[in-house]
């Protein structure tokens, strides 16, 4: 601001009020200074007309049935109905279609012997820990509740807990930005 306007502002403001912040003073001084509007006087006759219409209105949205909201997941877009889109199928022999069925065939053999495999090499696992869990008990009881007591140091596991520093009070995470693509329907 020029030197003669602030000038001019400490004149004609009382002391006490004029620092800084002057310019809201002004804002608002002139703000509060308004007048309040004057009701318009209401006719009783064209209200009632009004809410007659309103009443009409409201009477024909229900004579007509809601229109519903398609759904664009189930609509198929029309350039994929296109019949020269497709893909034609290529005709294997005889002998390549026995092929792939033996390999298939094969290969779930395969699958099944390795599965079972693994399920055996458990079943003997937990069946040999539970026959030495059961001598440990015969011999010693102490040893047995050890036993039982779980490992944490056989699996490293590091664990970083909340900070020791309370959160800020008012702060408003972003929400990120992002462009909402969803259509409205109106009824």
């Amino acid at each position: 601001m020029s030197l003669a306007f602030s000038r001019c502002i400490c004149r004609v403001l009382p002391q006490h009020i004029v620092h800084r912040h002057y310019p809201v003073y002004i804002m608002s001084k002139f703000s509060f200074r308004a007048e309040p509007k004057k009701k318009k006087k209401v006719d009783p006759k064209r209200e009632q007309m009004m809410r007659e219409r309103l009443k009409k209105k409201l009477k024909k949205l229900e004579k007509v049935p809601p229109e519903l909201i398609p759904i664009e997941d189930f609509i198929t877009p029309t350039k994929c109905l296109d019949e020269e889109r497709t893909r034609p199928i290529s005709a294997i022999s005889f002998e390549e279609s026995e092929r792939r069925a033996l390999l298939l065939k094969e290969w779930s053999r395969y699958k099944q012997k390795q599965h079972m495999a693994e399920m055996k090499a458990v079943e003997s696992a937990l069946e040999s820990q539970r026959e030495a869990l059961e001598e440990l008990k015969i011999t010693s009881e102490e040893l047995y509740q050890a036993a039982l007591k779980p490992d944490f140091t056989l699996l490293p596991f590091t664990h970083e807990g909340p900070a020791y520093t309370p959160p800020k009070s008012k702060y408003e995470a972003p929400d990120g930005k992002y462009t909402d693509t969803t259509r409205v329907y109106t009824q």
